[in-house]
Parts: structure tokens; C-alpha cells; sequence
């Protein structure tokens, strides 16, 4: 019986895996949530799952096929057969993880300020580990250029002669999502200072990737400069406090009170003027969640690390991946504690300059070449 078992099990065709591409998906008009997803399946079957252009999750393979079913609408008891067919595991067990996952993104469609990246604990691929199809992020250094009376301890790049006009950008943006990258960052510089930030804020939401901004914030003095930006799309946030500047309380007051993800970013260093642990239970007070820290220099690194411990005991986050300008001490590595800085540079982001030369990341002065006369996946599998 064995054998006849064998011989029919041969003519079985296993179940094929999710093809590696881009997906999308539109909830239907009746669906109360009217949320949308866009789903990256790599080459080594995890993936990356966008929800409603906001939030990025990275999914382990199990969880990925289970995305890639969902989007394709296919019927619970269909994604179920697949699931057991290919994992061998019990129908009921597939159908809690299913069911689990479809609650946990409805808890993301329904809920606001969400970290940008990771988010309710998913079971998910390690970020930057794993055979990626394109970068997660393009850091995009919109102008050098910075607001009057703001020290700039890393001088613009004397190479860098101009700037890119609007519609190049925009082309910059759309070379990217066709790449496959779901998140940009615009940064600087001070970003605020190009007139058109909200018409490329705009440009980014309307091709549905995740916006970021570094910035400064002290425009957000002024409430309805904040409210432009956030009615375009912009979805999260890093402040880059000025502790000794009253404008830039008032703006991050502001920010808090809006409904959008915002991390503070401080550089540790002479310019702080105050104690960090004062100025992070000050942040923690205001209802700050989220913070990103660096070093001026490398002699200020073990303040880093003492500040770092301070936030954790206060209950702050600690936001490690995003660009942070003035600064000589990477925060990447420095605060997470892991190697992961080589990997990732040019890897997981790579970092536009105003002229639309592509570098590696910030600070990595090795030009790729142009995002405007190259292909973005070309200089990125050149870092490789």
C-alpha cells in the first residue's frame, strides 16, 4: 500500500512558492476600512508588506505567502489548503496564523502615529538580512542649505553645485517605485527650505510610497505650514531638536499635537547645552515616544551610551535607522549595538544629494553616479 501511496503522492505537484514581484491590493468600496496594500516578495520568499502607504512590516516567508494570498483575494479555504500543502502543518493552525494576521493588519488600518517600519510585533524577516530585490529607502537630501544662525559641523560637499529642480525629483521618485523602493526620506540640509516639499510630498503619496521628513522643524512654529504638509501625505517625522532655540519647543509642540509619527533626534556633543537625561525627561514629559541618538564626535560616545540607557529606562523608544546629518558618529551602529552599518549602507537605503548623485548613505562620500541619468537598481546592485 506504501508503495502505491508513493507513486501517486509523485504525480502531486508541489506547491509553487510566491513568484518574487510587486502586488497590490484595494479593499472593496463596501469595506468599512477602505485600506490598501502593496506587497514585495523577495527572492528568498520574504517580504515587505506596505499598508495604506504609511507603514512597512517585514514578513518571514510563512507570513509573506499568506500576504501574497490575501492580496490576490483568494478565498480563506483556498489560502488555507495552500498553506498545509506547503508547510505540511495542521488546517487549524494555518487558519489561526491567517486569521491573526488579517487582525493585526486591520489594527494598523485603525490605528494612528505608527513607527513607520515595525510595528505589533509580527513575526517578520530580521530588516536588512536576507536576498532583497531592491533598497527599502532612499534617503533624499533635497538642498544643503540650512536655516540662518544653524551650524552645519559637516560642510555641504563642494561638489555639489546644484540643485535638482521639481520635476526632476519627481522623476527621481517615480525611478524609485518602479525599483521596487517603498519609502522615501527627505532630508537636507533643511528640506523645509524648498518651496515645492509639499507638491514632492504630494508626488510620493500619490504613487503611494512612505514619506518621511528630517527636519529641523522650525518652520512648524506655524501651525498651518505643519497642516499643509501633513493634508499632502507626510507620514512620519524626525525632529531634529535645538534645545537652546524656543522656536523649536513650540514646533515640536506642535508636531506632538498632530496626528503623525515623530521621533526627536538629539546630538550628543558641546552644542546640547544642557544634560541629555534632562533633556530626554523633558521629551517624555511632553509625550515624546520615540528617540534617535548620536554623537558629535567619537569623545561623545560614551555619553551616547549613558543616554541610551536613560531612554530605555524612561520607556522612550529608540529609533536607529533613519539618516541623522550633523553628526560624525554614525548613530546605527552605535545604538543598536550590532555590525549591521556595513550591510545596510547601500544595501537596505541609499542617500540621494541635491544634485541627484547617489551615494552608498549620508556620509559615505563614494559617488555611484546619477539617479537622474542611471538606473537606481543598477547603482544599487553596484554597492553589492
Amino acid at each position: 500500500m506504501s508503495d502505491l501511496i508513493n507513486s501517486f503522492m509523485a504525480f502531486i505537484k508541489p506547491e509553487p512558492a510566491p513568484p518574487p514581484g510587486m502586488y497590490h491590493y484595494i479593499a472593496p468600496q463596501e469595506d468599512p476600512l477602505n485600506f490598501r496594500l502593496h506587497l514585495r516578495v523577495e527572492p528568498d520568499g520574504g517580504g515587505i508588506l506596505i499598508v495604506n502607504a504609511a507603514t512597512i512590516l517585514h514578513l518571514n516567508e510563512t507570513a509573506t505567502e499568506f500576504a501574497y494570498h490575501m492580496v490576490h483575494g483568494l478565498p480563506e479555504e483556498q489560502v488555507i489548503q495552500k498553506i498545509t500543502r506547503r508547510y505540511k502543518i495542521a488546517p487549524e493552525e494555518a487558519r489561526l496564523d491567517y486569521r491573526d494576521l488579517i487582525a493585526r493588519l486591520h489594527s494598523l488600518v485603525e490605528t494612528t502615529d505608527l513607527d513607520p517600519v515595525t510595528i505589533l510585533e509580527f513575526e517578520r524577516q530580521e530588516p536588512f538580512s536576507g536576498d532583497i530585490s531592491a533598497p527599502y529607502r532612499l534617503d533624499c537630501a533635497l538642498t544643503y542649505r540650512l536655516p540662518e544662525g544653524i551650524p552645519h559641523e559637516l560642510a555641504p560637499i563642494a561638489r555639489v553645485t546644484r540643485e535638482l529642480s521639481t520635476d526632476e525629483w519627481k522623476t527621481i521618485l517615480d525611478k524609485a517605485w518602479l525599483a521596487g523602493i517603498p519609502h522615501v526620506i527627505f532630508t537636507g540640509g533643511e528640506p523645509t527650505l524648498r518651496p515645492d516639499l509639499p507638491e514632492l510630498l504630494a508626488h510620493a503619496e500619490k504613487i503611494e510610497q512612505v514619506s518621511g521628513l528630517l527636519t529641523t522643524g522650525l518652520a512648524f512654529s506655524e501651525p498651518a505650514y505643519l497642516n499643509q504638509l501633513l493634508q499632502t501625505g507626510l507620514d512620519h517625522i524626525l525632529f531634529l531638536l535645538l534645545p537652546d532655540k524656543p522656536q523649536s519647543w513650540q514646533a515640536l509642540e506642535n508636531v506632538l499635537a498632530a496626528d503623525i509619527y515623530a521621533a526627536v533626534h538629539l546630538t550628543l556633543g558641546a552644542s546640547l547645552g544642557v544634560p541629555a537625561n534632562d533633556l530626554l525627561d523633558r521629551l517624555a514629559g511632553m509625550g515624546v515616544k520615540a528617540v534617535s541618538l548620536s554623537a558629535a564626535t567619537s569623545d561623545n560616545l560614551p555619553a551616547q551610551e549613558l543616554a541610551r540607557a536613560h531612554a530605555a529606562a524612561i520607556g522612550l523608544d529608540l529609533v536607529w535607522n533613519l539618516p541623522v546629518p550633523y553628526s560624525v558618529a554614525n548613530p546605527v551602529a552605535e545604538e543598536t549595538g550590532h555590525a549591521e552599518q556595513a550591510s545596510a549602507e547601500g544595501r537596505a537605503w541609499m542617500y540621494i544629494e541635491p544634485d541627484g548623485d547617489v551615494l552608498p548613505a549620508q556620509g559615505v562620500n563614494q559617488v555611484l553616479g546619477n539617479a537622474l541619468t542611471g538606473s537606481l537598481k543598477d547603482l544599487w546592485k553596484a554597492t553589492r
